[in-house]
């Protein structure tokens, strides 16, 4: 029978390591559950805004009754929504919290798979970095199809809605958005890719009646 010492024990465990069969469950630090507490309340104020059902309850939900219900070892996956409009129980839309700090295109087809399969059309993406251009493209080639949006959670630290420096905005009526064309030479499809490439539009909806 062969005796093994403590450091062929520990050798052996860190061969392991390295080799990628052992693998440590990271659990959230305080920091990133305290955000993730934020960025979840901002997005409820937003869908609640939007006219989707959200209960008073997941607005005024506590960082204690957040933990309680998702726990301190959570994922960012768990924390994942699925609402209905107010008005409209089939409109329905998404919110994904990527567990990978960059987003691959595995991900976004998992998610899209997913809508795919239940007839949702919209999702809010909330992601840790920017997506790389590869990602973005995908993106942009299935907009005809899925209406994603894409935050960073640094920016649903508060729902920018209620900042002081944005006012309320209001739909446009066909003279007023034809006057605004008018002035500014602008086509409505321009008015478009404006409205894609600005988060603070997409977080208050700004959008011309059509």
């Amino acid at each position: 029978m062969t005796d093994y010492s403590e450091d062929d024990g520990n050798h052996a465990i860190k061969n392991v390591k390295s080799s990628g069969f052992l693998k440590v469950k990271m659990t959230l630090s305080e920091e990133e559950l305290s955000r993730l507490f934020r960025v979840r309340k901002a997005l409820m104020e937003m869908l609640a805004d939007r006219g989707y059902l959200v209960g008073e309850f997941e607005i005024n939900m506590s960082k204690n009754q957040f933990l309680q219900k998702y726990g301190e070892n959570m994922k960012r996956e768990d924390l994942v929504i699925q609402k209905a409009k107010r008005n409209n129980r089939s409109e329905q839309i998404y919110v994904f919290f990527p567990e990978e700090a960059k987003v691959g295109v595995k991900t976004m087809k998992t998610y899209t798979e997913r809508m795919k399969k239940e007839d949702v059309f919209q999702a809010i993406l909330v992601v840790q970095q920017n997506l790389t251009p590869f990602v973005r493209t995908c993106i942009s080639e299935i907009s005809t199809k899925f209406h994603l949006e894409v935050f960073q959670e640094a920016e649903l630290l508060v729902n920018i809605k209620n900042h002081v420096l944005i006012p309320e905005h209001q739909p446009l009526t066909p003279e007023e958005k034809k006057t605004l064309l008018e002035r500014y030479t602008v086509k409505e499809t321009q008015m478009e890719i404006f409205r894609n490439t600005n988060a603070k539009n997409e977080v208050s909806q700004l959008k011309m009646q059509q």
